[in-house]
């Protein structure tokens, strides 16, 4: 390839990775954490929007389906996290599912969970198959990936497992990281196994840096002294910032993958940490410096 070919390509792949980028996060997806603080910061939400509700050990799955199907009743697309090793059994998963179907919930996203003391899933895989099982048909399903591994599940598994999981899912969210390059790496090694679920991109919205550090060594990995040494550079810049942490390099250095069709990346995954509100004033700042028009755009 000639060097004006190349340069030639590079344009275009940069073209359309911004407008890949701009799609994405005109209709991303909220996460919102079934707290207090979620029904004031539910407000802030875009009117029809997807809605990520994760679940907790602390809280259990009944706040998480509650959540959903409140926010499906009020014309959000609820996608509940259903956590395996919080499901007791058939009886407690046949109910989850009910209660889910009958509150007009068409999305789940199915995790493996750190609960210490599983019931009869021990993973998401299990849990993936009993919902087949059921005879329930959910027509959007997701599962997670991670970019840079799991605090505690070996890489070879996880790879084994996303595999297994794979047929049973539309789309899978990459787990907390702030390194691009490892994302990046990480989908091409994934296209390169096969695997050609599309991505959705997660992103930790713009929020104070002690509460990211905080609720991200909680729900981005389970060992907190290992996220804060596989990420010290971040750490320090976070702590120096003297404000808020703004995704806006970390977008920038991923946009490329959102116009490369061998990665097939398609969607942005807001983790908003309940601070809906600030982070939608950043999400719109973004979008307006992307300079590409919105309109027009379906849905993902």
């Amino acid at each position: 390839m000639s060097v004006s070919a190349a340069l030639r390509r590079r344009t275009a792949t940069a073209a359309a990775g911004r407008v890949g980028l701009a799609r994405a996060l005109a209709e991303p997806t909220f996460e919102l954490l079934p707290l207090k603080s979620a029904a004031a910061q539910s407000a802030f939400v875009p009117a029809g929007a997807w809605v990520s509700v994760t679940a907790s050990p602390a809280k259990g799955l009944d706040a998480t389906v509650e959540l959903a199907v409140s926010l499906q009743a009020r014309g959000y697309r609820a996608i509940p996290h259903l956590s395996a090793r919080m499901v007791r059994d058939r009886a407690h998963l046949r109910e989850l599912l009910t209660r889910l179907t009958d509150g007009g919930v068409d999305a789940v996203f199915v995790v493996g969970g750190d609960a210490e003391e599983p019931g009869d899933y021990k993973d998401g895989v299990s849990l993936l198959r009993a919902i087949a099982d059921a005879g329930v048909t959910f027509s959007n399903v997701g599962i997670p990936c991670y970019p840079e591994g799991h605090a505690f599940i070996p890489d070879d598994a996880l790879l084994e497992s996303l595999a297994a999981k794979a047929p049973f899912a539309h789309y899978m969210t990459t787990q907390l990281c702030f390194d691009a390059g490892a994302i990046e790496r990480w989908i091409a090694a994934r296209r390169a196994d096969g695997l050609t679920l599309p991505v959705q991109i997660g992103v930790a919205g713009a929020v104070e840096p002690h509460r990211l550090l905080a609720i991200s060594a909680r729900i981005g990995v389970r060992d907190t002294g290992r996220f804060l040494v596989k990420n010290l550079g971040f750490v320090a810049r976070l702590l120096r910032s003297g404000g808020f942490y703004r995704p806006d390099k970390f977008l920038d250095q991923l946009m490329p993958l959102f116009g490369e069709p061998v990665a097939d990346v398609r969607w942005v995954h807001l983790y908003t940490f309940n601070q809906v509100e600030t982070i939608e004033a950043w999400r719109q700042r973004y979008l307006a410096r992307l300079g590409v028009s919105t309109q027009g755009f379906g849905e993902p």
